[in-house]
């Protein structure tokens, strides 16, 4: 089973994502369904029943307070394959931290977290000069919401793209 941690977006915030994706300059790729928004916690990849029911009950264990958390800016990551469009979540780290502590024994901590949801995958962009300019000039009103649960997710690859079923949910303190 191909599984990863996640906080899931709210119906309300996917609204305002949608006004963003929708201010996007042009570009071949997809932009990120409405219904997939979330930000990858972990990554866990394929893994086992077994694995999956025990790190269900590890993840019992995680203690943090619900939070608020806000997106406050656009960004793009670019390798020479392709590119994604993403906005940045603050305030995730401990959480994020907590989950890697718990599991330690299971996955390797992330090397580099870096909270942020994919609005967007780019596989090819005309003039890439313009392009980011054109997202440069996308204001971001702060769009703040309260964080009170986490999910284990399986993925299953489709080719319309993956598919996510939540698996376990988690009540935050």
């Amino acid at each position: 089973m191909r599984c990863f941690i996640s906080i899931n977006i709210p119906k309300e915030i996917t609204k305002e994502i949608e006004c963003i994706q929708g201010e996007l300059p042009d570009f071949y790729g997809k932009k990120t369904r409405l219904e997939d928004l979330h930000l990858t916690l972990k990554f866990l990849g394929e893994i086992s029943e077994d694995e999956v029911k025990e790190v269900k009950n590890k993840l019992k264990e995680i203690n943090v307070k619900d939070f608020e958390t806000e997106i406050k800016y656009l960004g793009f990551f670019d390798d020479q394959k392709y590119g994604v469009i993403w906005l940045h979540l603050f305030s995730c780290d401990e959480l994020q931290k907590q989950i890697d502590n718990i599991l330690k024994n299971l996955f390797e901590p992330e090397k580099r977290f870096m909270s942020h949801l994919t609005i967007a995958r780019v596989k090819q962009i005309r003039d890439k000069k313009k392009f980011l300019e054109e997202l440069k000039k996308i204001k971001i009103s702060k769009i703040k919401f309260k964080v009170e649960n986490f999910y284990l997710m399986e993925s299953k690859l489709t080719h319309e793209g993956p598919r996510y079923r939540i698996i376990e949910e988690y009540k935050l303190n």
